[in-house]
């Protein structure tokens, strides 16, 4: 795989995020930012409450087509189409672009959730809907909020930072016991065996394991969230709230 630079993949937060995460600002200027994140999440709502019950994939922007973890990004997003989920994304390149290029192939639902970068992430072209974030928060939480199970690929920082954050929540039954599916165990190895290893040293318990799935299978992944998302909550994955015109929805 051709490595890009480190500062292709800098991000760099939005200016009133990075300033509001700088320390204490004056009255006015964090009243300013909290009205301008609840513009964000309200925009939010209004854009992804239609689109169905999703599944959310998590994994690098930095995998090309020709990689095999972007192929297994598309196998995945076919299979969470087959199961009638909407895929839903970061909405960049990479395994999130796979994903939804496996949802459009087959014919189902594909969204996403983009960051607003200054090296401008583009939203990948496999999308029926997407949303422009320009605060990381606000996007994470909407990318929990309408997803009914997590399935998370090969990635870096952020991947795992979601990852962590879907079994926190759920451990501490914030979020109901959706499943969480872990692929690919040789990129993982050490990750999991860590996690072992807080369970065995008491800071997780052992009941903490069963809180997701490591595999390499697509169809253990397929199994494994028909068993616990549709049949644990008698979802009907096609089904979506109907919009009303008159408040302008669609």
């Amino acid at each position: 795989m051709m490595k890009k630079s480190k500062e292709e993949f800098t991000p760099l937060a939005h200016p009133d995020e990075r300033a509001f995460l700088a320390g204490p600002q004056t009255r006015f200027k964090d009243f300013k930012f909290a009205v301008k994140v609840m513009r964000e999440f309200i925009k939010g709502f209004r854009t992804l409450h239609f689109v169905g019950p999703c599944i959310t994939v998590f994994g690098s922007a930095r995998f090309e087509e020709k990689d095999e973890y972007y192929q297994l990004g598309v196998k995945v997003g076919k299979r969470l189409s087959k199961l009638g989920f909407t895929v839903m994304t970061g909405g960049g390149p990479g395994i999130m672009e796979a994903a939804n290029r496996g949802a459009k192939e087959f014919g189902g639902r594909s969204v996403g959730c983009n960051i607003v970068l200054p090296h401008e992430q583009h939203p990948n072209p496999y999308l029926d809907r997407y949303m422009n974030f320009n605060f990381f928060f606000v996007r994470k939480v909407l990318l929990s909020k309408y997803s009914y199970g997590f399935v998370v690929l090969p990635g870096g920082f952020g991947t795992l930072d979601e990852f962590f954050e879907a079994l926190t929540l759920i451990q501490t039954r914030v979020m109901r016991s959706f499943p969480v599916v872990l692929m690919c165990s040789d990129f993982h190895r050490e990750i999991y065996e860590h996690i072992k290893y807080m369970a065995d040293y008491g800071t997780i318990d052992k009941e903490d394991l069963k809180l997701f799935l490591l595999t390499d299978s697509v169809d253990d992944m397929e199994d494994h969230i028909h068993h616990y998302a549709v049949k644990g909550y008698n979802l009907k994955p096609r089904s979506a709230t109907k919009p009303f015109a008159w408040l302008g929805e669609r």
